[in-house]
């Protein structure tokens, strides 16, 4: 008869610990911005641009969003829900419970190191194609917290960012911004360029 092994908590604690460390020694560097479309000028025939016309349109018309706030630039997101501000005009009818039902990562807030893994994890479950924008200070550089030991300077050490709304926080109005310009952005993508 087998014995199933139990774990401690200090042993738990001990694992979660170095996979931390190990994750923070592999994000000293920011990962490149994901602009595609600004490395070549290239000239597509009829049928791509008609095609990239049509597909583009799609996506940033239909943008669902997942909701991944960690501080209080979240009550700022949750307020572009309201019919005051009214996300639905852009497609985005409401926050998707499940990242593989989502192609938008907002982060919103402080992103602290214990966090990190969960928010990778989250952004791997997305379907492609996907993009990430970081709303506030917090999730853009860290922050008044950046300093600090257990803080991510920037949530582009973990995931590549298409958007940055600065503020702190910023409010409902600048989120809409940003919105806008990640809708350019997808409309400027092409499928003759391979991910």
């Amino acid at each position: 008869m087998e014995m199933m092994s139990v774990y401690s908590s200090l042993e738990l604690d001990r694992a979660e610990g170095l996979a931390i460390d190990e994750l923070i020694a592999r994000s000293q560097q920011p990962i490149p911005d994901p602009d595609r479309w600004l490395e070549e000028e290239r000239r597509p025939n009829v049928l791509i641009t008609s095609v990239d016309a049509v597909l583009n349109w799609g996506r940033r018309s239909s943008v669902w969003p997942v909701n991944f706030g960690l501080a209080c630039c979240a009550f700022e997101m949750i307020a572009t829900a309201v019919s005051r501000f009214d996300i639905a005009r852009f497609g985005m009818e409401l926050f998707r419970a499940s990242p593989r039902q989502a192609d938008l990562m907002i982060v919103s807030g402080t992103l602290t190191w214990k966090m990190a893994p969960q928010l990778k994890r989250i952004y791997e479950q997305m379907p492609e194609p996907k993009w990430v924008l970081a709303m506030g200070v917090c999730a853009m550089s860290g922050g008044t917290f950046a300093g600090s030991y257990s803080v991510v300077p920037g949530v582009n050490r973990i995931v590549p960012v298409d958007v940055y709304v600065p503020g702190c926080p910023p409010r409902p109005e600048a989120l809409l911004y940003g919105i806008g310009m990640l809708h350019q952005k997808i409309a400027k993508d092409s499928i003759a360029v391979k991910r």
